[in-house]
Formats: C-alpha cells, sequence, structure tokens
C-alpha cells in the first residue's frame, strides 16, 4: 500500500509516494512560473495541470491507495461549471483587492472587521466577479469560486468537486458553525451557486478518471481526499498534532502552526485557525518576515557559507550585538497587525557576515514574539517545535531559533507539504494524529543552550517594537 501527496508551490509542483511505514518511495517535481507586476500576482492555471501530469506519471504506482493536494493559502481563480478555470489564479500575496477590503469588512464587521486581510481570497473574488448593473443575475456566466488544490482535483477526477474547510478559510467560511455566510456574501453580490460545497480534509471528493489514469498512471478510481494549505499540510509532515507540539515553517515567510482543543480567539486578527481534522483547532499566523530576507539583503551572498562562517563566528562569542526586523516592505500580520509598520536595525551591522546573522536573530525574535502572543491567547506553550522549510539548511540558525525559544527543536526526516498529504491520504478518514505518529519520523533533535546575552537583545528588540507602536 502507499500514497501520494502532492504540493502545488509557488515555484514548483511536488510530488511524494509513501508506503505505510512512512518510506518514501518516488519523489518528482516541476517549475512553475509567475507573473508579478507591482502588487498583482498571477499564475496560469492551466501550468499546474500540466506539471501535476508529468509528476504523477513519475511517482505512480499499483499500489495507490488514495491521493491529497495541497496549495497556497488565500490563492484564487474562478472557474465554470464543468469545473475549468476561465480566469488566472490570483496568488496568495497578490494585493490587487486590497480597496475593497472595506466593503467585505462592513459586510459583516463582527465577523471580519479585524480577521479579513487585504491578500485573503474574498477580496480577490469581488475583484474577480464584480456586479454587473445592467441585469438582475449576479452569476449570468455560471461561475464557481476554486482554490488552487480545487481546480487539480476537478481536472482528476472529470468533474467540479467539493473544496475544503482549510482552503475555504480565507475565502470567508466560518469554521465555527460550518457553513458560508450567506448574507454577508448577499451585501457583496455574491451568490450561493458560486460557492462550492465544503467538508472537511480526508473526506474523499473523486475518484482519478479513466482518461487521467492512463496520462498519470495513478489506478483509475483511486480515490482524491480533500486536502489542506500548505502551511497545515507542514505540519502534519512535522507530525506537530497534539497540544503543545508546535511546526514553525520558515521559508520565505515566517508560518507558525498548532493545536488547541478550544478556538482561541484573536481580537486584533493576528492569529487565524484552521480545523483540526481530529476535532479540535490549528491555531497559527504568517509574518512577513521571514527567510526570504536573506537574499533580498544579501543578493548574489553565499548564503551556504555565510552560514559555515555564522557558526565560527559566534561559536566563542555567542550573539552579535546587531538584530535587524528584517521587513522587505511595508507591513506586518503576524504577531501583530502593523499595516506601516517598517524594517529596522539595531547595533552595528558592519558586513555581510553581521548582516546575516542580525537577520537570523531578528526573525528568531519574531518567532518567540509569536509564540508568547499565542500563549496569552490560551494556547500551550511549546515543549518542543519541529522546524520546516527551506531556512533549516542553515545550522546556524537551528541552533539559534533553539537557544531563543529555549525548548528543543526537532527536524522532521520528511518535512515538505506533499509528505503531509501524503499523511492525511494514509489517514482515510480516521485518526491524522495517530497516521502521524506512525508514519513521520524524526531526524534530528536539537538541545536549546542557556544564552542569557539573547535574552537581553530580545527584550530590546521588542522595546524597540513598541516605541515605534507596532504592537498597539
Amino acid at each position: 500500500m502507499a500514497w501520494i501527496g502532492v504540493d502545488l508551490g509557488t515555484q514548483s509542483v511536488r510530488a511524494v509516494l509513501v508506503d505505510a511505514d512512512g518510506t518514501v518511495l518516488a519523489r518528482a517535481a516541476r517549475p512553475l512560473t509567475s507573473r508579478r507586476s507591482d502588487n498583482r500576482h498571477e499564475q496560469d492555471p492551466s501550468d499546474w495541470l500540466t506539471a501535476v501530469d508529468q509528476v504523477l506519471a513519475e511517482v505512480s504506482s499499483k499500489e495507490v491507495e488514495g491521493l491529497a493536494i495541497c496549495s497556497t493559502s488565500g490563492t484564487v481563480l474562478l472557474t465554470d461549471q464543468t469545473g475549468r478555470p476561465v480566469t488566472p489564479a490570483l496568488m496568495y500575496d497578490d494585493a490587487r483587492a486590497a480597496d475593497l477590503l472595506p466593503r467585505v469588512r462592513a459586510a459583516d464587521p463582527d465577523r471580519w472587521a479585524t480577521s479579513m486581510q487585504p491578500t485573503w481570497a474574498l477580496p480577490k473574488i469581488l475583484w474577480l466577479n464584480p456586479q454587473e448593473p445592467n441585469t438582475a443575475e449576479l452569476n449570468p456566466r455560471g461561475r464557481r469560486i476554486a482554490h488552487s488544490a480545487d481546480v487539480v482535483a476537478a481536472d482528476l477526477a472529470g468533474h467540479p468537486v467539493a473544496t475544503d474547510t482549510s482552503h475555504a478559510l480565507k475565502t470567508g467560511y466560518d469554521l465555527t458553525v460550518d457553513a458560508w455566510p450567506q448574507q454577508a456574501f448577499d451585501k457583496l453580490g455574491l451568490p450561493a451557486e458560486l460557492l462550492p460545497e465544503v467538508v472537511l480534509p480526508g473526506t474523499v471528493i473523486g475518484h482519478v478518471s479513466a482518461a487521467k489514469a492512463q496520462v498519470t498512471g495513478v489506478p483509475e478510481g483511486t480515490p482524491i481526499m480533500a486536502g489542506m494549505t500548505d502551511g497545515c499540510a507542514a505540519q502534519l509532515a512535522a507530525g506537530a498534532l497534539t497540544p503543545g507540539a508546535w511546526n514553525s515553517v520558515l521559508g520565505t515567510t515566517l508560518v507558525l502552526k498548532g493545536v488547541t482543543k478550544d478556538l482561541i480567539v484573536d481580537p486584533t486578527g493576528a492569529v487565524y485557525s484552521h480545523r483540526h481534522p481530529d476535532g479540535g483547532w490549528l491555531p497559527g499566523g504568517a509574518s512577513n518576515t521571514g527567510a526570504g530576507a536573506l537574499t533580498t539583503m544579501l543578493p548574489g551572498a553565499d548564503l551556504d557559507a555565510l552560514d559555515r562562517a555564522a557558526i565560527d563566528l559566534t561559536a566563542g562569542r555567542g550573539p552579535i550585538d546587531a538584530t535587524i526586523y528584517p521587513l522587505t516592505k511595508p507591513g506586518e500580520r503576524f504577531p501583530f497587525v502593523a499595516p506601516d509598520a517598517q524594517g529596522f536595525e539595531l547595533g552595528d551591522v558592519p558586513d555581510e557576515l553581521h548582516r546575516y546573522v542580525a537577520v537570523q536573530q531578528g526573525v528568531a525574535f519574531i518567532e518567540r514574539l509569536a509564540f508568547e502572543h499565542l500563549a496569552d491567547l490560551g494556547a500551550e506553550s511549546p515543549r518542543s517545535v519541529s522546524l520546516t522549510g527551506g531556512a533549516v539548511r542553515s545550522e546556524h540558525w537551528n541552533q539559534l531559533r533553539a537557544d531563543v525559544l529555549g525548548v528543543p527543536v526537532e527536524l522532521p526526516a520528511a518535512p515538505d507539504p506533499a509528505y503531509g498529504m501524503a499523511v492525511l491520504a494514509a489517514s482515510a478518514g480516521g485518526s491524522v494524529a495517530d497516521t502521524a505518529s506512525r508514519m513521520v519520523r524524526t531526524a534530528r533533535v536539537i538541545e536549546p543552550r542557556p544564552q542569557p546575552k539573547l535574552t537581553d537583545l530580545y527584550y530590546e528588540f521588542v522595546a524597540e517594537l513598541d516605541r515605534r507602536g507596532y504592537r498597539g
């Protein structure tokens, strides 16, 4: 028996084939391209379908029992009634609809006044589906809202499919009552027929068609399970599915995911929660800081060489007396919401090496502040943190993050979101946490070291955030 997980990312599509013991039997990837201009970021959905066919053809097996797909949170488009795309995909960070945000919030201020953000899917849907003043019919073309994973699943199944609660969150779905807030959507001119059915992750939403079986090699009739967003998929891959276990994804941006029994409410809107497939909630948030700042602030630098040098630099003397809050463009969304926030530097940064370390310290401090904010809201403080994302290549950063957080950090053996979707598919409607406990393996644990100087630097950093008024 084996299961396939597919990750529809920003730069590539990845697929893995995983057996019941959690062993990766095959991997495949294909690149994706984007169109960026000012605050716009689009992809052509047809590129996804081609790439998915190709990666599935490389990893497919007669033993496949099911598959699941994850994609970027907040990426949205419109399809026709057959499930075929009729608009470009507006990506997770596309901000063209920011001017429509006040209209969205006004439609249901109790629900969206603080939680709805300008790059979430709902404002972008209004941009894609403007009301037509000369007709009483609000959806004259029979269009449907779809997220990236929905489009791919519909293509594999040969018919439109339900979306999942994870992808639907930023489209305005109310997870507390398991329903679209139709009264608010009516105010926005978005009719019910535009909205997809919503199911829990892991629910069977279709089966691989005969036509797609011939193209991909995935057996005809293979169940297609409703997936999750990529951040939640990474959490599954890390096995962080019980209270006190957290997953920190440090790629281009920093994303935290944890588990709570009860829904936690953040009046600032910085924290939002997905539904846990087993029941309960997956709270977390996404910062605008992250490893992407290194490539922006150190263009062309050999980051691997800088990492080795950083280990040598701090081995004897400890942390440097400098911190950079690495916002490469204005605005922060987690662990606080500050649309006008600007990056800053504290201390002396004389060269590339010190800049490299100062950025890493700044992101680690934001990570600690995020965990403290979550704890203030009622989440359980971390007893361990699983690290995933491209930044785990940095040995210096891994140890620094353990030191700043003061808890062990774990490096999963297969930390990618595609693996998390294979775990979800393998759960087959049962307990995802139990399935992950059997399949997910830890490659290494890094213990924290006492670093009083880091604590002093952290409080100086937080004091500067407060002096600038970023935390409200």
